[in-house]
């Protein structure tokens, strides 16, 4: 299983990173192009200090990668943390799925 081989701390960066709407917003564009912190930073209403902030968090979760290109930093969807969290997403929804069946089972058998 994808959460047994995850410690702790990766997870809880994971769900911090997607604990949030403008960091959830940015990984859905970095994954579709690229953009520039300060290409980034325009799309919001708040400071380029706080989108840095962001992408930070997003780059310690691994959904993103930065790259310096001259002046600019150049930020990108990180293909493997993506999909490493669609995984542990995945199994999540399983294990739900399980317990959901075993209440109806319980239920049926009443």
């Amino acid at each position: 299983m994808v959460v047994d081989q995850l410690r702790e701390t990766e997870l809880d960066r994971l769900f911090q990173a997607f604990a949030d709407s403008t960091r959830r917003d940015i990984v859905r564009r970095v994954t579709v192009t690229e953009y520039s912190v300060s290409g980034l930073a325009a799309l919001y209403a708040m400071s380029f200090a706080a989108v840095q902030k962001h992408v930070a968090v997003l780059e310690r979760a691994s959904l993103v990668t930065k790259e310096k290109r001259g002046r600019e930093q150049i930020v990108r969807g990180n293909h493997e943390g993506l999909q490493k969290a669609r995984w542990l997403l995945d199994e999540y929804e399983q294990v739900w799925r399980q317990r959901a069946a075993r209440i109806a089972d319980i239920l049926a058998e009443e």
